[in-house]
């Protein structure tokens, strides 16, 4: 199938794009704010990173990244560099998941959400800004940024 005859429709796309973006967004907010900072608290989420042998560093790290990175993709500011720059936390996720099975409500939680997530991340970043994005200037029209959008 080539572009010509994608049944893709172009007047919708951009809409479903931001419905994709914002959902991501506010996952990735309530996943670092509310699971790791007022839930477990920064210092008990850097306590289990470090139990699993991860440097504690790490935590705050995959902290910033939900957070900071869940409130760019809300805003629409550079998409598909977010989604992409978020790909290691979600990897990171699903093998510490692999070995709990499946589903995700097994013990531990299994590796089915974290790899769907990933999969959503690479379909934003194919996808763009979508509508209703905060664009930011870029530093050229020949910029990769421009490029991709």
């Amino acid at each position: 199938m080539n572009a010509d005859t994608a049944a893709i429709d172009t007047r919708t796309a951009p809409y479903a794009a931001f419905l994709l973006r914002v959902s991501l967004g506010l996952l990735f907010i309530a996943h670092g704010l509310i699971l790791k900072v007022f839930t477990f608290g920064i210092a008990g989420t850097v306590g289990y990173f470090e139990s699993l042998g991860y440097p504690g560093l790490f935590a705050y790290l995959v902290i910033l990244g939900e957070i900071g990175g869940g409130l760019l993709l809300v805003a629409g500011v550079f998409t598909r560099w977010i989604s992409l720059a978020l790909l290691p936390i979600l990897i990171g996720a699903t093998l510490q998941h692999t070995g709990n099975g499946w589903v995700f409500s097994a013990q531990g939680g299994g590796w089915e959400f974290p790899v769907f997530w990933t999969v959503l991340l690479g379909v934003q970043a194919l996808l763009g800004d979508g509508a209703f994005a905060l664009k930011l200037p870029t530093a050229g029209r020949n910029s990769l940024q421009s490029r991709l959008a």
